[in-house]
Protein backbone atom coordinates (compact mmCIF):
# COMPACT_ATOMS: atom_id res chain seq x y z
CA UNK A 1 0.00 0.00 0.00
CA UNK A 2 1.47 3.59 -1.07
CA UNK A 3 0.03 5.69 1.16
CA UNK A 4 0.39 8.86 -1.54
CA UNK A 5 -1.43 6.38 -4.44
CA UNK A 6 -4.09 5.54 -1.72
CA UNK A 7 -4.90 8.83 -0.23
CA UNK A 8 -5.30 10.55 -4.23
CA UNK A 9 -7.38 7.11 -5.56
CA UNK A 10 -9.62 7.51 -2.35
CA UNK A 11 -10.08 11.28 -3.01
CA UNK A 12 -10.20 11.16 -7.03
CA UNK A 13 -11.85 7.68 -7.71
CA UNK A 14 -13.55 6.58 -4.23
CA UNK A 15 -15.97 3.85 -5.76
CA UNK A 16 -12.75 2.18 -7.53
CA UNK A 17 -10.74 2.47 -4.48
CA UNK A 18 -12.91 0.90 -2.03
CA UNK A 19 -13.42 -2.20 -4.37
CA UNK A 20 -9.66 -2.47 -3.93
CA UNK A 21 -9.10 -1.86 -0.25
CA UNK A 22 -12.39 -4.44 0.29
CA UNK A 23 -10.36 -7.32 -0.96
CA UNK A 24 -7.12 -6.31 0.42
CA UNK A 25 -5.23 -8.12 3.41
CA UNK A 26 -4.08 -5.24 6.04
CA UNK A 27 -3.79 -5.11 10.00
CA UNK A 28 -4.42 -2.84 12.45
CA UNK A 29 -1.29 -2.21 12.81
CA UNK A 30 -0.11 -1.48 8.92
CA UNK A 31 -3.67 0.72 9.12
CA UNK A 32 -2.71 2.94 11.71
CA UNK A 33 1.56 3.19 11.35
CA UNK A 34 1.34 3.40 7.29
CA UNK A 35 -1.52 5.42 7.03
CA UNK A 36 -3.45 7.01 9.71
CA UNK A 37 -0.81 8.06 12.21
CA UNK A 38 0.59 9.80 8.94
CA UNK A 39 -2.18 11.90 7.41
CA UNK A 40 -3.25 12.27 11.25
CA UNK A 41 0.02 14.48 11.39
CA UNK A 42 -1.40 16.75 8.78
CA UNK A 43 -4.09 18.95 10.52
CA UNK A 44 -2.33 18.57 13.68
CA UNK A 45 0.75 20.14 12.58
CA UNK A 46 -0.89 22.44 10.58
CA UNK A 47 -3.16 24.20 13.68
CA UNK A 48 0.41 24.18 15.87
CA UNK A 49 2.29 26.22 13.21
CA UNK A 50 -1.04 28.10 12.54
CA UNK A 51 -1.92 28.89 15.87
CA UNK A 52 1.12 28.96 17.88
CA UNK A 53 3.71 29.95 15.15
CA UNK A 54 1.62 32.33 12.81
CA UNK A 55 -0.59 33.74 14.99
CA UNK A 56 -4.38 34.08 15.15
CA UNK A 57 -5.98 37.80 13.57
CA UNK A 58 -8.00 39.47 15.94
CA UNK A 59 -8.66 42.13 12.95
CA UNK A 60 -8.26 45.74 14.32
CA UNK A 61 -7.34 44.18 17.88
CA UNK A 62 -4.72 42.82 16.76
CA UNK A 63 -3.31 39.07 16.94
CA UNK A 64 -2.30 36.40 19.35
CA UNK A 65 0.05 33.20 19.37
CA UNK A 66 -1.29 30.24 21.56
CA UNK A 67 1.90 29.99 23.76
CA UNK A 68 4.14 26.93 22.24
CA UNK A 69 3.93 25.02 25.12
CA UNK A 70 -0.02 25.00 25.10
CA UNK A 71 0.14 24.81 21.64
CA UNK A 72 2.70 21.56 21.91
CA UNK A 73 0.27 19.39 24.55
CA UNK A 74 -2.75 20.77 22.74
CA UNK A 75 -1.28 18.85 19.51
CA UNK A 76 -0.13 15.69 21.26
CA UNK A 77 -3.27 15.16 23.29
CA UNK A 78 -5.63 15.46 20.48
CA UNK A 79 -3.03 13.30 17.96
CA UNK A 80 -3.67 10.77 20.36
CA UNK A 81 -7.19 11.45 21.18
CA UNK A 82 -7.71 11.38 17.25
CA UNK A 83 -6.58 8.01 16.48
CA UNK A 84 -8.14 6.52 19.50
CA UNK A 85 -11.28 8.22 18.27
CA UNK A 86 -10.74 6.39 14.78
CA UNK A 87 -10.76 3.14 16.02
CA UNK A 88 -13.84 3.65 18.12
CA UNK A 89 -15.89 4.64 15.64
CA UNK A 90 -14.54 1.37 13.52
CA UNK A 91 -15.55 -0.76 16.71
CA UNK A 92 -19.56 1.32 16.72
CA UNK A 93 -19.36 0.36 13.02
CA UNK A 94 -18.77 -3.15 13.70
CA UNK A 95 -21.17 -3.73 16.18
CA UNK A 96 -23.91 -1.69 14.71
CA UNK A 97 -23.28 -4.13 11.25
CA UNK A 98 -26.05 -6.59 12.30
CA UNK A 99 -28.87 -3.78 12.86
CA UNK A 100 -28.35 -2.54 9.34
CA UNK A 101 -28.03 -5.87 7.41
CA UNK A 102 -23.85 -5.69 7.45
CA UNK A 103 -21.70 -8.40 8.28
CA UNK A 104 -19.68 -7.94 11.81
CA UNK A 105 -16.00 -7.69 10.46
CA UNK A 106 -13.41 -5.52 12.45
CA UNK A 107 -11.34 -5.88 9.90
CA UNK A 108 -13.45 -4.23 7.12
CA UNK A 109 -14.51 -1.76 9.70
CA UNK A 110 -11.64 -0.35 10.72
CA UNK A 111 -10.54 0.31 6.78
CA UNK A 112 -14.04 1.93 6.52
CA UNK A 113 -13.30 4.18 9.42
CA UNK A 114 -9.37 5.02 8.82
CA UNK A 115 -9.63 5.18 4.82
CA UNK A 116 -13.03 7.38 5.29
CA UNK A 117 -11.36 10.23 7.26
CA UNK A 118 -8.56 10.65 4.72
CA UNK A 119 -10.41 13.95 3.27
CA UNK A 120 -10.66 15.77 6.85
CA UNK A 121 -6.88 14.87 7.53
CA UNK A 122 -5.72 15.76 3.99
CA UNK A 123 -8.18 19.19 4.52
CA UNK A 124 -6.74 19.56 7.91
CA UNK A 125 -3.77 21.49 6.07
CA UNK A 126 -5.63 24.90 5.63
CA UNK A 127 -5.01 25.42 9.68
CA UNK A 128 -1.40 26.51 8.64
CA UNK A 129 -2.89 29.54 8.07
CA UNK A 130 -5.64 30.56 10.38
CA UNK A 131 -7.69 32.43 8.40
CA UNK A 132 -8.10 29.86 5.89
CA UNK A 133 -9.10 27.21 8.74
CA UNK A 134 -12.79 27.58 7.57
CA UNK A 135 -11.44 25.89 4.35
CA UNK A 136 -11.18 22.65 6.31
CA UNK A 137 -14.79 22.39 5.56
CA UNK A 138 -13.66 20.42 2.55
CA UNK A 139 -13.07 17.43 5.00
CA UNK A 140 -17.25 16.95 5.22
CA UNK A 141 -16.32 14.63 1.88
CA UNK A 142 -14.90 11.84 3.87
CA UNK A 143 -18.66 11.61 4.71
CA UNK A 144 -19.02 10.47 1.31
CA UNK A 145 -16.30 8.53 1.45
CA UNK A 146 -17.94 6.53 4.35
CA UNK A 147 -21.33 6.27 2.63
CA UNK A 148 -19.45 4.33 0.28
CA UNK A 149 -17.27 2.19 2.20
CA UNK A 150 -20.12 1.09 4.47
CA UNK A 151 -22.13 0.02 1.14
CA UNK A 152 -18.65 -1.41 -0.57
CA UNK A 153 -16.65 -2.49 2.17
CA UNK A 154 -19.19 -3.53 4.45
CA UNK A 155 -21.96 -5.04 2.17
CA UNK A 156 -24.71 -2.62 3.51
CA UNK A 157 -28.31 -3.12 1.43
CA UNK A 158 -28.85 0.24 -0.16
CA UNK A 159 -32.20 0.63 1.75
CA UNK A 160 -30.32 0.73 5.36
CA UNK A 161 -27.18 2.32 4.14
CA UNK A 162 -28.56 5.58 5.13
CA UNK A 163 -29.90 5.14 8.50
CA UNK A 164 -26.27 3.41 8.49
CA UNK A 165 -24.83 6.23 7.78
CA UNK A 166 -26.50 8.79 9.82
CA UNK A 167 -26.13 6.41 12.85
CA UNK A 168 -21.91 6.11 13.04
CA UNK A 169 -22.20 10.64 12.20
CA UNK A 170 -23.72 11.01 15.47
CA UNK A 171 -21.72 8.59 17.45
CA UNK A 172 -18.62 9.84 15.78
CA UNK A 173 -20.10 13.88 16.64
CA UNK A 174 -20.66 12.60 20.04
CA UNK A 175 -16.50 11.01 20.29
CA UNK A 176 -15.16 13.81 18.90
CA UNK A 177 -17.17 16.45 21.18
CA UNK A 178 -15.99 14.60 24.12
CA UNK A 179 -12.43 14.58 22.45
CA UNK A 180 -12.85 18.12 21.92
CA UNK A 181 -13.62 18.74 25.76
CA UNK A 182 -10.79 16.69 27.13
CA UNK A 183 -7.79 18.27 24.73
CA UNK A 184 -9.51 21.98 26.27
CA UNK A 185 -9.11 21.11 29.68
CA UNK A 186 -5.84 19.55 29.68
CA UNK A 187 -4.24 22.09 27.10
CA UNK A 188 -6.04 25.27 26.47
CA UNK A 189 -6.06 28.19 28.66
CA UNK A 190 -9.33 29.67 30.19
CA UNK A 191 -10.59 32.59 28.51
CA UNK A 192 -13.09 33.90 30.97
CA UNK A 193 -11.64 36.68 31.98
CA UNK A 194 -8.87 39.24 31.25
CA UNK A 195 -6.42 37.67 33.43
CA UNK A 196 -6.42 34.59 31.24
CA UNK A 197 -5.02 36.68 28.21
CA UNK A 198 -1.84 36.55 29.95
CA UNK A 199 -0.99 33.03 28.36
CA UNK A 200 -1.93 34.50 25.02
CA UNK A 201 1.50 36.37 23.22
CA UNK A 202 -0.65 39.71 22.33
CA UNK A 203 0.66 41.96 19.64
Amino acid sequence: MNLVERAKNILVTPKTEWEVIKNEQTTTADLFTKYAMILALIPVVATFIGQSLIGISLGPFGSYKVPVTSGLVYAVVYYILSLAGVYVIAFIIDALAPSFGSTKNMDASLKVSVYSYTAVWIAGIFGIIPILGILGILGLYSLYLMYLGLKIVKDTPQDKLIGYLIVVIIVAIIVYFVIGLVVAAIALPSFGSLESLKGFDLK
